[in-house]
């Protein structure tokens, strides 16, 4: 069978027929299997890739023969930073090469057999699309949370609130108090700075990650140990006015409805920490000498006996206020070194805290001693109040911290649980000490109960070209929205794309783009996440020029029911995309709160690695089995260029021009290289090109060894050495179905009951592992049962249908081929019902018997059914459990009862 030919035969008829279209079919129940979709880089799809497409695959076929509607798509997120950098490296506009690389991608995904709906593929940057991410921007500057009834409600109806009474009762965001005849009285830039206090999408001053090379800001998660995660250049932190989205008011939510959800532990428990609520109490500790306070928020407030300083975070405006004259040059030499550390990386690095101290003191208001105020790296302005008190015996940080500048460390709490220093406090156990200072404090008006997030608002904008046009433009510098009726605000196109180290948006080049020809627009674009914060939705109806999706579709599919990607997104994509589908909700444009019921993270298919030594600040490379002899750094090379670990010398010099002139030191006449399985990645120049695999072995073996490889939710790494067995199987399974001509060897005959047996005991076991998403037993399962067939000498449809049909979704165009031919049979073998499994030709091989010793069950072990008393007996007594209920009694008989019971006698 020639596969290739196959291929092309059925890729080409799937293609004209619409095979793989779906529409809303309220006769079936729906299941929506969605994949994160790509940026269409300009690497293309390596073999790590497809895991989880083909994995969506198997699943989304075989809910299609237990008889579900299924959706299934793919589309592009080509708005973003990968797109715009790859362009940018090319020297070619982001427009071209995203149209190029998308081409490049479907290419290579229409040769894996993928029942993709063609007709709804996306694309972040196609006008038609993110008209509606700027709809749903447009929504969030118009509307405010309201934290009584935990709901968005329209900005409009909080206008009439201010009318009527001005911000009393209204429990929101706002912060500035007013009367109803102070709204009366502002001017139209004092009322929009109101309301910009309550907008889900709201401009701000902010701390922010600037980028100078990549020209724009990026969010937490886009920065590790102070470089961007795309390129790894230099951040620093910066303040900056900015477009953000008000995502804090959804903290409770995100957080209360993770127990409702399918999602894997170590993904909730992220989101979780991430939101990082917290429940305390914020403290005034006063100022020495002046009449100022400081407030701390603490969520340990028996521990304030203990507290020996106060630490600032470096961002936080108390720093200037509190920082003596004396102290003003290391306080300033401080804050320019740390701010080239983001807050993650300050977070994250708990063996690194740095600080200075500010000059001022506070008085601790439980005991009235002095503690020097210092500022402290580890210590994030936008968690609770900026400032914390440091109790260095009963906390790790701050013990680093008072350990590293010798501060004072005093014990307030014992081994026993219990306060000790703590004045009248001192004996109490810790939970009536605490309950005790708080009402001291509470008494004497120092603190307030109060709860914190460690999660911020979402820096919205981006000074960047390639995104979608923030639909705003500025009339006498007041920000208004472009009117629903005029989206999309298109990108304009610009000669000069790239970014500026300024922080003055590329989209300034733009001439004459005025919104009516006479008002600038805002010149920040949205961030890369955006498109991808919504996109489930539009695939439900991506035709719809009325909204997003009409209520008919989105109630009909409704949330996706599983959902496949990296855990690299969930504190960012996956984090957006529940905020935004809630505010919808809020909106009543879905009816279902939470976008995703089940997300899987599959595991990296890794690559090996081939790296070389060079000599630190010179252009010699040395044989790795010598490197110690030197001070080297490692440099990956292309995997082509190594027979097993000797280094092909000359084909790398022929490789790259900066190898031509280098020198290599070799030991003997080797030169080695070491390898390392890692990421694929094309600078490592480690990956595999799925189409090379297919050219050679077929979709059927690709999509089958990808899935062979190990459970999907592993990493594991890539190797073709092991394709050739998925290989051979694939050529047994087509010998029992016909000749190597291609006759059909399938005959009318009653099957017998070993034949019955193979059969259902394989329909039992793929259908289980397919629910189970254990992709690779499924296989193995397969493999059992053509084996056991091809001993039998089986060629008989009636088992050989049922066959093809439960090996489809891994094996796609053969057992399309088979169907046709071999079993003569019409119409696609993907649209066919999933054979029913029938207990009574499954004889189970094995059973958990009961161990009875004398009349009471102490035990249960398994064995073969087949397995006789004789062979049984000596597995009994020497099981733990039961040699426990022997101990030394002698055994007078074990009685095996075949398939219910094993009693033991003493």
């Amino acid at each position: 069978m020639n596969y290739s030919e196959i291929e092309k035969k059925w890729n080409s008829h799937w293609s004209k027929t619409d095979a793989y279209s779906v529409s809303i079919n309220s006769s079936k129940p729906k299941y929506y299997c969605l994949d994160m979709f790509p940026y269409p880089s300009g690497s293309g799809l390596h073999v790590g890739h497809p895991l989880g497409y083909i994995a969506t695959d198997v699943v989304s076929r075989f809910k299609r023969l237990q008889g579900y509607n299924v959706l299934h798509c793919m589309g592009f997120d080509s708005f973003g930073l990968p797109a715009e950098q790859y362009a940018i490296e090319t020297g070619q506009h982001p427009k071209k090469t995203t149209n190029k690389n998308i081409t490049m991608f479907k290419s290579q995904l229409d040769r894996m057999g993928l029942s993709l709906d063609p007709k709804r593929e996306i694309r972040t940057s196609s006008p038609d699309y993110y008209r509606w991410t700027q709809w749903i921007f447009c929504q969030l500057f118009d509307s405010w949370y309201d934290f009584t009834e935990n709901i968005a409600k329209p900005i409009n109806y909080l206008i009439q609130l201010f009318e009527l009474n001005g911000s009393n009762g209204i429990n929101s965001s706002g912060v500035t108090q007013f009367s109803r005849h102070e709204w009366e009285a502002f001017n139209e830039k004092e009322r929009l700075d109101i309301l910009m206090e309550y907008r889900l999408a709201y401009l701000s001053s902010a701390l922010v990650n600037w980028c100078p090379k990549l020209g724009t800001v990026l969010a937490n998660d886009e920065v590790i140990n102070g470089y961007s995660e795309r390129g790894g250049f230099p951040v620093e932190r910066k303040s900056m006015k900015q477009w953000m989205l008000r995502i804090t008011a959804y903290s409770d939510r995100l957080l209360d409805n993770l127990h409702k959800l399918d999602f894997p532990k170590s993904l909730k428990e992220l989101q979780r920490n991430w939101i990082g609520k917290s429940k305390g109490v914020a403290v005034n500790f006063k100022v020495h000498g002046v009449q100022n306070h400081i407030e701390v928020f603490t969520s340990r407030v028996e521990t304030i006996c203990g507290v020996t300083f106060l630490a600032v975070s470096p961002e936080s405006p108390l720093v200037d206020e509190f920082t003596t004259p004396d102290r003003v040059n290391a306080v300033t030499e401080f804050l320019s070194l740390n701010s080239k550390r983001s807050e993650r990386d300050r977070l994250a690095d708990l063996n690194n805290t740095n600080g200075v101290f500010t000059g001022s003191w506070v008085i601790n208001p439980i005991n009235g001693k002095q503690v020097p105020v210092w500022v402290a790296d580890y210590v994030i302005a936008t968690y609770g109040t900026g400032a914390v008190m440091a109790v260095p015996a009963h906390d790790d940080r701050d013990r680093r911290f008072a350990n590293k500048y010798g501060l004072e460390q005093v014990t307030v709490i014992d081994e026993s649980n219990t306060l000790v220093n703590s004045l009248e406090f001192t004996g109490m156990k810790t939970f009536l000490g605490k309950k005790n200072i708080l009402n001291k404090l509470l008494k004497a008006n120092i603190c307030n109960e109060k709860t914190t997030y460690k999660m911020r608002d979402a820096v919205f904008g981006r000074q960047r070209y390639w995104g979608e046009p923030i639909p705003v433009y500025y009339d006498d510098g007041i920000p208004k929205l472009v009117p629903v009726s005029e989206l999309p605000v298109v990108l304009p196109e610009v000669e000069n794309y790239k970014p500026t180290s300024t922080g003055q948006p590329p989209l300034g080049h733009a001439a004459d783009w005025l919104f009516k020809g006479k008002y600038p627009y805002e010149l920040s674009t949205m961030p890369g996440w955006a498109g991808s914060s919504w996109y489930f939705l539009r695939y439900m109806e991506p035709d719809c020029n009325t909204e997003i999706a009409s209520r008919n579709s989105s109630d009909y599919w409704a949330s996706v029911d599983l959902y496949m990607g990296g855990s690299e997104h969930a504190t960012g994509h996956l984090l957006y995309s529940r905020f935004w589908n809630m505010f919808l909700y809020d909106l009543g444009c879905v009816s279902f709160e939470e976008p995703f019921k089940k997300i899987v993270n599959q595991g990296m298919i890794e690559g090996k690695s081939a790296l070389i030594h060079r000599v630190v600040g010179e252009n010699k490379y040395v044989s790795s089995d010598i490197s110690d002899n030197y001070v080297t750094s490692q440099i990956h090379i292309s995997s082509d260029l190594v027979d097993g670990s000797t280094v092909l010398v000359d084909k790398l010099r022929a490789w790259r021009v900066d190898f031509l002139d280098s020198e290599f030191i070799f030991n003997g006449d080797t030169f080695l290289c070491e390898h390392k399985i890692e990421k694929m990645s094309k600078s490592k120049h480690n990956v595999t090109n799925p189409n090379d695999v297919i050219s050679v072995y077929g979709a059927d073996v690709f999509r089958m060894y990808e899935m062979y490889l190990g459970p999907i939710t592993q990493s594991k790494p890539w190797s073709i050495s092991g394709i050739d067995g998925l290989s051979r199987f694939l050529k047994r399974f087509i010998s029992i179905y016909q000749t190597e001509t291609g006759i059909s060897k399938v005959v009318q005959e009653a099957p017998t009951q070993s034949e019955l047996e193979l059969l259902h005991v394989a329909i039992k076991k793929v259908s289980e592992d397919i629910e189970k998403l254990n992709h690779n037993t499924a296989i193995a399962a397969l493999m059992i049962c053509v084996n056991g067939l091809i001993k039998e000498k089986c060629h008989k449809c009636e088992i050989l249908t049922p066959l093809a049909i439960i090996a489809s979704p891994f094996i796609v165009y053969v057992t399309q081929e088979l169907w046709v031919g071999a079993l003569k049979q019409t119409g696609n073998i993907f649209e066919q019902a999933l054979p029913i499994f029938n207990e009574a030709h499954f004889k189970k091989v094995n059973y958990c018997y009961p161990i009875s010793i004398n009349g009471k069950v102490r035990a249960n072990i398994t064995f073969d059914l087949d397995a006789s008393e004789e062979s049984v007996t000596p597995l009994v007594l020497e099981n733990e459990k039961v040699k426990k209920w022997i101990a030394d009694k002698p055994v007078k008989k074990v009685i095996l009862v075949k398939g219910k019971i094993v009693n033991v006698v003493i």
